[in-house]
């Protein structure tokens, strides 16, 4: 009934080169990492250890890991950056670096990005009432993580 058995690694060396491939595979947070190597059961002063070599070997690297991430949330789901924000958060990455990540997003395609996700949406709203039809849009558009402001201005603009 249970499943097969998690293999332990103790060895430092034999995790790096685990390690190595893992984070080579796509970009990866300290977090992940950490969680990976605590996973395959190693000792959590080689954890550090073999995090500290990840990093001078620049297989691990923050900034990179949150522009990608950012960039890919952004481009692949079409979320806003408040839902970008807690998502580097929730895996641990710096607010400094979360702020240098969100100004990778073009101001012009983030606004792009909103009107159509409101326009598509809007298609599928049978909604008669004006004033419930504007709201439900504007939640659908904050849960995917817009800005309140930039959402009413979009209705505003575009009449939906």
């Amino acid at each position: 009934m249970d499943g097969p058995k998690k293999i332990k690694i103790t060895d430092p060396k034999i995790a790096l080169a685990k390690a190595e491939s893992y984070c080579a595979y796509q970009e990866r947070s300290q977090q992940e990492v950490r969680d990976k190597l605590y996973d395959w059961g190693l000792w959590p002063d080689a954890i550090e250890q073999v995090i500290s070599e990840l990093i001078q070997g620049n297989f691990l690297n923050e900034e990179r890991f949150a522009k990608a991430y950012a960039k890919g949330k952004f481009s692949q789901k079409a979320w806003g950056r408040i839902k970008i924000k807690q998502g580097l958060k929730q895996k641990r990455v710096p607010d400094v670096l979360i702020k240098k990540a969100l100004l990778t997003i073009d101001a012009d395609d983030y606004f792009t990005a909103l009107t159509r996700l409101l326009e598509k949406k809007a298609g599928t709203i049978s909604e008669k009432n004006d004033l419930k039809r504007r709201y439900k849009l504007q939640q659908y558009a904050m849960g995917r993580g817009y800005e309140a402001d930039l959402i009413t201005d979009v209705l505003k603009v575009n009449h939906l």
